[in-house]
C-alpha cells in the first residue's frame, strides 16, 4: 500500500533512528491567509444539494435628495441578485501500518495529524485565493507615481517597478472613490508575498506602521498599516514570476463567501487486514465564491501584470 511503513526508512523506519532527534521536527507551515478574509456561511443539512445561493443587494435605483415642504416623499427600489457556488469535497489521507505504530519511538498519529493539518491549510487557502483571482478590477503601476486601472479582468501592462508607498496611496484613494466599504470599519486590507512588499517596508522603516486608534484584531501575517491599508503577508500561494513586483490583493468588506456543509475535520480510517492497515485523513465539504463579480460593485483590486 502507498503510505507510511516500517520497512522503508524514509516512510517510517527513520522514526526510530538513533541519529534522529527525539524532538518532533516538522516543516513550519504558515496559517491560512486568504481564507481568514472570507465570509463563512453555514450550509448544514442533508439533502440540500451541492449548490449554495446567497443574495447580493444593489444600491437604491434613484438617489434621495432635498424635499420641498409640500412635496411627497420620493420612492425608489433596489434589486436583488443571487450568486451561487458549488460545495465540493476536499481531503487527503496518510495510511500507515500497525507495525509502524507499534515500533516507532515517535507518536505516528501525532505526526500525521500535523502534516495533514498543514496540507488542509494550504489546500483551502488556495481555493479561497482562486476566487480572489476572479475580481475584474486590475491595477498596474505605470511609473513610480502613477497607476492604471482596468475593469475587464485584464491588466493594462506590466509594472514599471516594485510596489511603493505612492502606489499604496493611489490605490487607497481609488478604493475610497469606488465607495468600497472598509474591512474593519476604518481600514482596507492588502495581502501579498513578503518579497513583494520589501520596497514598501523599506520605505516605511522611518514611519510608524501602526497608529494607536483603539484595539482591533491583528490578522494572521499582518505586518503594518499605511494610508488606511493594513498589509498582510502570505506564502501559501506561489510567486507569479514577474520581472518587477508580484501580485497584491487590495480589498474591503464582503469579498468571498465560504459555505460549509462539513467543516474540515480529521478522520480515522476503519482498520482493515485484521487491524494491520490503518490511516488518518482530513476531510471537508465546502465551497468558495466571489461575492461581487460586476466591476461597479467589486470589492477586490489586484495589483497585476500581463507577464
Amino acid at each position: 500500500m502507498a503510505g507510511q511503513v516500517w520497512q522503508t526508512n524514509a516512510l517510517g523506519g527513520f522514526m526510530f533512528s538513533v541519529n534522529l532527534s527525539r524532538k518532533l521536527r516538522t516543516a513550519l507551515q504558515p496559517m491560512v491567509r486568504f481564507r481568514q478574509f472570507c465570509d463563512a456561511r453555514e450550509a448544514f443539512g442533508l439533502g440540500k444539494g451541492d449548490q449554495f445561493n446567497w443574495n447580493v443587494y444593489s444600491d437604491v435605483a434613484v438617489q434621495g435628495g432635498q424635499l420641498a415642504e409640500t412635496a411627497t416623499m420620493p420612492e425608489s427600489n433596489y434589486t436583488i441578485t443571487q450568486a451561487t457556488l458549488t460545495i465540493t469535497e476536499f481531503g487527503n489521507s496518510v495510511p500507515y501500518t500497525k507495525k509502524l505504530d507499534d515500533l516507532s519511538e515517535h507518536p505516528v498519529t501525532e505526526v500525521i495529524h500535523k502534516v495533514l493539518k498543514n496540507d488542509a491549510r494550504k489546500v483551502l487557502d488556495s481555493s479561497a485565493n482562486a476566487q480572489f483571482e476572479l475580481t475584474p478590477i486590475r491595477v498596474v503601476g505605470d511609473s513610480a507615481t502613477t497607476i492604471s486601472v482596468t475593469e475587464n479582468g485584464i491588466p493594462s501592462g506590466a509594472p514599471a517597478q516594485e510596489f511603493l508607498t505612492q502606489h499604496g496611496k493611489l490605490i487607497a484613494d481609488e478604493m475610497a472613490e469606488r465607495d468600497i466599504p472598509t474591512f474593519d470599519g476604518n481600514n482596507y486590507m492588502a495581502i501579498a508575498r513578503p518579497s513583494t512588499l520589501r520596497a514598501l517596508k523599506d520605505e516605511l522603516e522611518a514611519i510608524h506602521q501602526f497608529v494607536s486608534e483603539g484595539w482591533y484584531v491583528i490578522m494572521n501575517g499582518e505586518k503594518g498599516r499605511y494610508e488606511g491599508i493594513r498589509y498582510t503577508e502570505q506564502t501559501n500561494i506561489a510567486d507569479e514570476g514577474w520581472t518587477n513586483s508580484d501580485g497584491i490583493f487590495f480589498f474591503g468588506a464582503d469579498t468571498v463567501v465560504e459555505a460549509f456543509a462539513i467543516p474540515e475535520e480529521i478522520r480515522g480510517k476503519i482498520p482493515t487486514d485484521f487491524g494491520r492497515s490503518r490511516g488518518i485523513a482530513w476531510y471537508a465539504e465546502l465551497g468558495y465564491g466571489l461575492v461581487h463579480t460586476l466591476a461597479a460593485e467589486a470589492r477586490i483590486l489586484k495589483w497585476d501584470s500581463t507577464e
